[in-house]
């Protein structure tokens, strides 16, 4: 629909922000800075300290000075005084808008919600402030348009919005059926499907720019890869989503990918992934997991480890959401793509690999 530059959005100071926390009972044995230390792992016992003598925290509604002990029930809130956030893109291009459901093709840098350090500067709050600003000329259509999934900060792309709850409902059903449909017939857990499987209603396609890739494939030759996602420990986060070693215990997820590779390069190699099922940083850990992490991507170590001085949102990969499949509750099919960055075409002599990634490729 639209196109063109979207433009950026200056850094700026926002307006600060309460996190609320209530007191359970494997926390009632601690004091107040170390419960917020093992809550928030960014900030050390010491700072916490200080913010408590600042004035910033708060139990049952009644500002606290002192490092007290905690009581099970207990309502917490730090008051996190207005900090600043750096400028990032402004807007983006819309690929489909129907009045309802809204897609976008996200612009690399941009966060989609409130996390990490972003408040302001996210998709969600972006699109808030443009409907009020429609409706006040009269021109809103329905609800705001809020975030189905999540892409990552540096993931470009299409990003699926819907404006009512029940359209939210419904695509939040296909992902999940997605999923179970592809694991299913990936026999379970941690088990190789026949190359070709597709038999899920959503299906989202990728490119990416990784390491050289350590594997013999052949330019269009394809892989599966079922590595399972866990939460592992972190010492900044205190649990990150990372390439887990078993899948038969609580708590680990099964997940599957198809890579194609697409081009070798002198220093990279491009592929397209395919992804049957929808976890937490899926293609970052499922192409680590085969040794060809995203190219510049600080997090996610050869293996599929998480390396312990890093968080997800630092980096400087290429990751583009490039094609989607998406059922409507009316029966139709929908099929959007967004154009590929530069760095993420391919070479003319590899044109011709574009239709082996293609959403219109035989089922």
């Amino acid at each position: 629909m639209s196109s063109g530059s979207p433009g950026w959005l200056p850094a700026a100071i926002n307006g600060g922000w309460t996190y609320r926390d209530r007191v359970g009972l494997a926390d009632q044995t601690l004091r107040l800075t170390a419960f917020y230390a093992a809550r928030y792992r960014h900030s050390d016992r010491a700072e916490w300290q200080r913010r408590l003598e600042a004035g910033e925290i708060s139990r049952n509604g009644e500002v606290l000075r002192a490092d007290l002990p905690l009581a099970v029930g207990d309502r917490l809130a730090w008051q996190r005084p207005p900090w600043r956030e750096e400028a990032v893109p402004g807007g983006w291009p819309v690929v489909f808008d129907d009045g309802d459901l809204y897609v976008m093709d996200k612009p690399r840098g941009l966060p989609v919600l409130p996390g990490g350090g972003w408040l302001e500067h996210t998709v969600l709050r972006l699109l808030e402030r443009r409907h009020q600003e429609a409706r006040a000329r009269s021109q809103a259509q329905g609800g705001v348009p809020r975030p189905v999934h999540r892409l990552g900060r540096h993931t470009s792309g299409l990003l699926v919005c819907a404006r009512t709850p029940m359209m939210r409902s419904w695509l939040s059903a296909q992902l999940r059926e997605s999923t179970a449909a592809a694991l299913d017939a990936a026999g379970g857990l941690g088990q190789a499907c026949p190359l070709g499987w597709h038999p899920w209603p959503c299906r989202k396609t990728y490119r990416a720019l990784t390491a050289p890739f350590p594997l013999a494939l052949a330019s269009g030759e394809s892989m599966e890869v079922t590595t399972s996602i866990s939460r592992k420990p972190h010492p900044l986060l205190g649990q990150i989503w990372a390439g887990s070693g078993s899948a038969d215990v609580d708590g680990v997820l099964p997940a599957i990918s198809r890579i194609t590779l697409l081009e070798r390069r002198e220093d990279a190699s491009l592929v397209a992934v395919t992804i049957g099922s929808g976890r937490p940083h899926q293609i970052r850990i499922h192409l680590a997991s085969v040794g060809a992490p995203l190219l510049r991507d600080p997090l996610f170590l050869p293996g599929g480890t998480a390396h312990p001085g890093m968080r997800p949102g630092e980096g400087g990969y290429l990751l583009h959401a490039y094609q989607l499949r998406l059922p409507l509750p009316n029966g139709a099919e929908l099929e959007l793509e967004a154009p590929c960055p530069p760095e993420l075409r391919c070479s003319p002599i590899d044109d011709s690999l574009r239709a082996m990634t293609s959403l219109h490729q035989p089922q």
